[in-house]
């Protein structure tokens, strides 16, 4: 794991808690990664709520709601299924930021054809925008792909809570 990612991953919640917002994580190729990353950090326990490790098609619909007509269209690596599992975190815990990642950290393609290091994130706030990235990292390790995907989603949180903290007017 990059040295860098428990830094950035106070940062955010340093970010979460002046802003007075709550996070959680639903993961599919970090395989929970992020959520300890984020639990690791310092006073943890007053922002981050938890998180969801949905590998499997089916557990990303059992436990997060994705619509199993969704994932038959698009696949589970996929914009909108990112969108889709940061939502469904958000309406199973009661967490303000949701962040969600999906995607191929080989080291093959997956059943679906897509590519290893094929990466989408989303983040979504209650009540607020579902933002999502896609991130191309090509075929590097298994271990680089999730290290990258957690720093495109501790960014994209960064960017969120950013967002969030303009709208309710705290530091």
């Amino acid at each position: 794991m990059s040295l860098a990612l428990p830094q950035h991953a106070t940062k955010v919640m340093k970010l979460a808690q002046a802003a007075g917002l709550t996070l959680a994580t639903a993961e599919s190729c970090t395989a929970g990664a992020l959520a300890v990353l984020l639990a690791d950090a310092p006073d943890a326990g007053k922002q981050f709520h938890g998180g969801f490790v949905v590998y499997t098609k089916d557990n990303k619909r059992v436990a997060l709601g994705v619509p199993a007509k969704l994932i038959a269209a698009q696949s589970a690596v996929s914009s909108d299924v990112a969108k889709a599992m940061a939502s469904g975190a958000l309406d199973r815990c009661p967490a303000d930021i949701g962040v969600a990642i999906t995607g191929v950290a080989g080291p093959e393609p997956d059943e679906d054809g897509n590519p290893v290091g094929l990466v989408y994130v989303a983040a979504a706030a209650k009540g607020g925008a579902i933002t999502a990235i896609e991130c191309k990292f090509g075929k590097l390790s298994r271990e680089d792909i999730r290290d990258r995907s957690m720093a495109a989603a501790l960014t994209l949180l960064e960017t969120v809570l950013s967002e969030q903290t303009d709208l309710t007017g705290r530091p």
